[in-house]
């Protein structure tokens, strides 16, 4: 007796059809886990620049209004998603570091991110 091996196109439909439900699933949770660890790198980042604020305080007698004037530079993981920006005030001294999502990455639809100089940062659960 000479029988036939391999699949038939049904169990093929059924298998290309369960690996389809599985990435349905798997991608929009990949795509949330991609987000929350380029938040997590800007949020770092941005600590960073507090400290570096408050020892240019130390040493100024006032706050930098930005990134390169505290020496540092925006590593490239967080640049290319967030825009980082520094706004200095002179009475009574403070700052705010904000790190706004770039449009067309997958950053865009996240929260704006702040830190000011007295550790307050926003949104509180993102943080």
């Amino acid at each position: 007796m000479n029988r036939q091996r391999g699949f038939t196109l049904i169990e093929m439909m059924v298998v290309v059809a369960i690996i389809g439900m599985l990435a349905a699933i798997a991608y929009p949770a990949y795509g949330s886990y991609l987000v929350k660890g380029n938040r997590g790198a800007a949020q770092s980042h941005m600590m960073e620049l507090a400290q570096a604020q408050a020892q240019f305080l130390v040493d100024n007698r006032a706050y930098a209004d930005s990134v390169t004037d505290l020496g540092m530079t925006t590593p490239a993981a967080v640049s290319s998603k967030y825009d980082i920006t520094i706004e200095a005030s002179d009475g009574p001294p403070g700052f705010t570091i904000t790190a706004e999502p770039k449009t067309g990455t997958n950053q865009h639809g996240d929260d704006t991110l702040t830190i000011n100089q007295s550790g307050t940062r926003s949104p509180a659960d993102k943080w």
